[in-house]
């Protein structure tokens, strides 16, 4: 008995080591620039009136196009994936779901510059709910990419609508837009509202004025 807990015990801390080494290897590899990136980067770092020779931005162009990489790995996933996973057991549930205050980044597709700020989304169930945390990776899913507030508004919405076929949908966005705080007008705290009502949501005032009130909004 005591030599099988030894090879067992033997076993799992080998499994651990390796998903510890596995971990380490993901963290540290680093995608590759092609060169032409490396030079459009130079080149507007040049445009911009600095030089791109100068140490501290010597290796600026690979770090940059990694973040870039980074910021729109939305384009590389699905986010209806995540809204595969079903249950039907909810003992009989079926008022509101509601996530409030889901912290986002994404970046405007006009001048590529930050945008940040929460979303607010519920749905009114149908046969079948999902894990909540999905809801805030469909939301992480578009955010990730060039947007704007709008469109993902609506891509949210539309995407648990199309997937979980609820009965109601509501998403509400809330976020500050660097390309009005950091340039042209520049004008701070200014924060942008849009929503999206879908099902019982648009069509019924009362469940309109309900799904709101319990965003806050």
């Amino acid at each position: 008995m005591g030599d099988v807990e030894s090879v067992t015990g033997e076993k799992r801390a080998q499994m651990n080591e390796m998903a510890n080494v596995d971990q380490m290897d993901r963290h540290s590899l680093k995608p590759d620039v092609p060169d032409d990136v490396q030079d459009a980067i130079r080149t507007l770092i040049r445009w911009s009136g600095e030089d791109p020779e100068r140490e501290g931005l010597l290796d600026t162009p690979k770090r940059v196009a990694r973040a870039w990489k980074e910021y729109c790995e939305g384009y590389a996933e699905d986010p209806a994936y995540h809204l595969s996973r079903i249950f039907h057991e909810v003992g009989g549930y079926d008022e509101i779901v509601l996530l409030n205050n889901i912290p986002f980044h994404s970046h405007c597709e006009h001048h590529m510059a930050p945008i940040t700020g929460v979303a607010h989304i519920g749905y009114l169930p149908g046969d079948y709910v999902v894990g909540i945390s999905k809801l805030a990776r469909v939301l992480h899913g578009f955010a990730r990419r060039l947007q704007v507030q709008e469109r993902l508004t609506a891509q949210v919405a539309d995407c648990i609508w199309d997937n979980l076929h609820p009965r109601g949908v509501a998403v509400v966005i809330e976020a500050t837009h660097g390309c009005m705080t950091g340039r042209g007008v520049r004008t701070p705290d200014v924060v942008m509202k849009t929503s999206r009502m879908m099902g019982v949501f648009r069509d019924d005032d009362k469940s309109r004025e309900e799904v709101l009130r319990l965003m806050g909004s």
